[in-house]
């Protein structure tokens, strides 16, 4: 069955006459009635935007699904903007499962068709934030690999995971950006972690990249930038 049309979208950068944003509709699915935390500073996003920040026309992928603010701040710089609600899709092909249960050979050849299915080296950059937190260990590294091969050399990944390896349940966050080194994060809820991760396994998992960029903050998330 196909997915609904409102789990992507892509979106032109440029910027209309008085600086304004290209419009567009958005919706965010999977992460509704979230209260606000805080606006707090992100050096992962900082250092994300460095990169990207004296481009222009490259192309971003956003897996938190399509949110006005995201949208505006990224195509107002100029570039083009894919959004893919990537916690709707692993939701409308495993159900309530446990993480365990992410590995059905036909399951997870259909959540391919739906996620991630793009061409090799298309991406610049990808705004990951937490989702790879809800992977199990054989749908994550297959995501990982997926994502290796749809980034361009030298572009970045943004992503961050919980640090403290001991909980049994962790925030369920969204991220809006406010700015090149800041970010609004608000919290729907908490849910059980599928996995949780150390430096060492972060790095283990990015195995193929070229380098992994640690930063710890005060919610007890790891930023992570990681370079193709």
């Amino acid at each position: 069955m196909p997915l609904p049309g409102s789990f992507k979208s892509i979106l032109r950068g440029g910027r209309a006459p008085g600086g304004a944003s290209t419009p567009a509709n958005s919706s965010f699915p999977s992460r509704k009635g979230d209260v606000v935390v805080n606006t707090r500073q992100s050096r992962g996003l900082e250092e994300f935007f460095g990169y990207i920040r004296d481009q222009s026309g490259l192309t971003i992928l956003d897996l938190g699904g399509a949110t006005q603010q995201n949208v505006s701040f990224i195509t107002n710089l100029g570039h083009r903007l894919y959004s893919e609600d990537f916690l709707a899709i692993l939701r409308e092909t495993f159900g309530k499962e446990a993480p365990d249960d992410q590995s059905n050979a036909g399951q997870v050849d259909y959540f391919f068709r739906q996620a991630l299915d793009y061409g090799p080296g298309q991406f610049d950059g990808v705004l990951a934030w937490d989702v790879l937190e809800y992977l199990g260990p054989v749908l994550l590294p297959a995501v990982v690999e997926r994502l290796h091969r749809i980034v361009k050399p030298k572009s970045y990944i943004l992503a961050f995971f919980h640090s403290d390896a001991k909980l049994e349940a962790v925030p369920f966050y969204s991220f809006r950006i406010q700015a090149m080194n800041s970010l609004q994060v608000g919290q729907q809820g908490a849910r059980q972690p599928a996995q949780l991760f150390n430096n060492r396994s972060v790095e283990k998992l990015f195995g193929k990249f070229d380098s992994v960029k640690f930063f710890l903050t005060r919610e007890r998330l790891r930023e992570v930038i990681i370079k193709a």
